[in-house]
């Protein structure tokens, strides 16, 4: 397996890094997670239309790319270093990924030429206001009424839940428990019954909702899956998903270890630069260690995706327990090394500080990740 990125990769992220630099500053991603939406509309139809990104993973019969899950982690990693504030992640990753593992031929045919255009913004609702990972903790409940569906019951930390056009939802029948008994329905975001509440959270960099359900009838053309089959679609999701969300960290802990470095020898103590310092030097050498780490766990999952190995549950997992801890360690470690300032708001760190802090439980924590690798391997 081959972790190095070919030339027509390492030039998208040439690209991508180039357009992130101009277009998502320290000032454009201010005015934009403090804006309504949380990102900039103008920004997404540049990525959407213009650049194609949220079209990466998907395959052109059904208008995408069809580029794959490595060339979008290359991506993710980019807009990570920058705190990207737009629906790339819950798009690409959350919603087009449960459509492809979930949807049927017709349902992946009208839905994900949208989201592939940018012109469908798409998230995956899964887990109750408890926040438990995995399908363990859809608490939807749903019962079928003649031809219909009925919906109660609440999803919270919906990553882009407040704005998204598209919403994958997860439910579950009565009386079921774990994979058992989970439906996938693909609904629009004004669906009759539904009611979205942006919720308030440390990481304005990346908005999350809660979605209430009164009663909700959906009809059965919405249905993406049922019973073990939508069990086993959603944990794909989630594990690609979790692999994606782990570039971006690996992208942000780049960015802590950079911004720290270029601190450490400009910031002079005692009449010279605090990077010459020996405490300074071990700090930055052990967040590089980090990265490192954290960068071969996400680009190796990413390539057992693309080679479609059966090793996806251990390598998602593993991608997600290493660049969660490795990005917080990264953040806090940069805001000790810049000290006072690193947590006022002029400085960048403190902005990734809280992505980080926000990030390890977006999708399980790492204990949550390494469970799952031991039940995998058999402890």
């Amino acid at each position: 397996m081959d972790f190095r990125f070919n030339e027509d990769q390492e030039e998208l992220r040439a690209i991508a890094r180039a357009f992130l630099s101009e277009e998502s500053g320290s000032e454009a991603v201010r005015s934009a997670m403090e804006s309504d939406l949380g990102w900039d509309q103008a920004l997404w139809n540049q990525l959407g239309s213009e650049l194609g990104w949220p079209s990466v993973q998907i395959p052109e019969a059904y208008g995408g790319l069809g580029l794959g899950y490595v060339e979008l982690v290359a991506l993710l990693e980019i807009a990570g270093e920058h705190l990207l504030c737009a629906p790339f992640f819950s798009s690409a990753c959350l919603g087009a990924g449960a459509l492809l593992a979930a949807g049927s031929e017709e349902q992946k045919k009208e839905l994900l030429p949208g989201i592939a255009e940018g012109q469908t913004r798409a998230t995956l609702a899964h887990t109750g206001p408890a926040g438990i990972p995995g399908c363990a903790g859809v608490e939807l409940k749903v019962t079928e009424d003649g031809g219909d569906f009925i919906l109660d019951g609440s999803h919270s930390f919906v990553v882009d839940g407040h704005s998204a056009d598209l919403l994958i939802v997860a439910a579950r029948q009565p009386g079921s428990a774990g994979n058992d008994g989970i439906a996938l329905f693909a609904l629009p975001g004004d669906t009759a019954g539904l009611r979205r509440t942006p919720l308030t959270t440390l990481d304005l960099t990346r908005r999350l909702a809660r979605l209430d359900f009164d009663g909700a009838r959906v009809p059965g053309s919405a249905l993406l899956g049922g019973d073990d089959e939508a069990g086993a679609a959603l944990e794909r999701a989630l594990q690609l998903s979790a692999i994606g969300l782990a570039a971006e960290q690996v992208g942000g802990a780049q960015r802590c270890l950079d911004l720290s470095v270029a601190y450490a020898n400009e910031r002079e103590q005692f009449g010279r630069p605090i990077g010459s310092f020996q405490a300074i030097k071990h700090k930055c050498a052990d967040m590089m260690v980090d990265v490192e780490c954290a960068r071969s766990a996400a680009y190796y999952a990413a390539c057992v995706v693309a080679e479609e190995s059966d090793e996806l549950p251990e390598a998602a997992a593993l991608a997600a327990a290493q660049c969660a801890e490795a990005y917080f360690r990264c953040a806090a470690d940069a805001v000790q090394i810049h000290g006072g300032v690193g947590f006022t708001w002029e400085y960048d760190i403190h902005l990734h500080f809280k992505r980080a802090g926000a990030g390890e439980r977006l999708l399980g924590e790492a204990a949550y990740h390494r469970e799952c690798i031991a039940e995998q391997i058999g402890l």
